[in-house]
């Protein structure tokens, strides 16, 4: 893929004002790329150590068997921003007084278009985006649209606070066993624990209280499975405001100055 001048390189893998979808009546893409050939060396560069480029990723991979002109676009803007910071990158800086923490966010319906919606049915969904840290150092993170249409958005960041604890509970038992064997671990705390961060009231509430109100006990039982957790202390569920919620940066495009100060959390460059 061949870049234009460095004048051209972006400070975000997005634009905050555009957000991709089908555009069947736009152009077909012309193939200046091996368009799923790129798309497959992003998500191994996503998965590995660049999870800033996440929601940017999905995306664009969400139209690999008919890309259009804008797609390719997308594409083309991420590879100008990996450009502009060649020699930026994750880095790991283990605080010894951290266990594992959870960031989970989602965006309510957030790719919703009428134009598109009857064409294109998943634009309903919410994306869920969470980061899990231990010591202070991401070890995974997701950017994933759900698979089921939330009707609020405190069932939409709900399952996302599910979801994310899908992959911190095998974490956490996969710690404890190593405690059990005498391997030393960072950890000052007598028992493994997840701090879970949501920044939604509504979900925060469903967590900690076993109650079932009307417009919540249609969700699926399937996502209540880490409340045991809660019930035991093993988990915590804290809140945390939106500007703080790291998360927020793999469920939408944002802002530059809002991306840029949650990537600094994220990466500690």
């Amino acid at each position: 893929m061949n870049l234009s001048p460095r004048s051209s390189d972006k400070s975000t893998p997005t634009a905050s004002t555009q957000i991709l979808h089908r555009d069947s009546a736009s152009p077909p893409f012309d193939n200046k790329f091996n368009y799923r050939s790129v798309i497959g060396k992003l998500n191994f560069l996503e998965k590995s150590t660049c999870p800033d480029i996440s929601y940017a990723v999905h995306q664009c991979a969400r139209f690999s068997s008919d890309p259009r002109i804008t797609h390719g676009e997308a594409v083309i803007r991420i590879a100008r921003y990996l450009k502009s910071r060649q020699k930026e990158g994750l880095i790991l800086d283990p605080h010894i007084d951290k266990s594992i923490e959870v960031y989970a966010d989602a965006d309510f319906s957030g790719n919703w278009n009428r134009i598109t919606a009857c064409e294109d049915p998943s634009t309903s969904k919410s994306r869920t985006g969470y980061i899990i840290t231990f010591a202070n150092c991401p070890i995974t993170w997701s950017s994933k649209l759900q698979t089921q249409v939330a009707l609020s958005s405190t069932e939409a960041e709900y399952v996302a606070l599910s979801q994310s604890l899908r992959e911190a509970i095998p974490i956490m038992q996969l710690l404890e066993e190593l405690k059990s064997h005498k391997i030393h671990i960072y950890s000052t705390e007598p028992k493994v624990y997840c701090k879970a961060f949501e920044d939604n009231s509504g979900a925060l509430e469903i967590s900690r209280l076993p109650k079932m109100r009307p417009r919540t006990k249609h969700i699926n039982l399937k996502y209540h499975h880490f409340r045991e957790f809660v019930r035991l202390g093993k988990i915590h569920v804290y809140p945390i405001s939106t500007k703080d919620q790291i998360a927020d940066l793999l469920t939408k495009p944002l802002p530059q100055n809002d991306y840029l100060k949650l990537r600094k959390k994220i990466l500690h460059f």
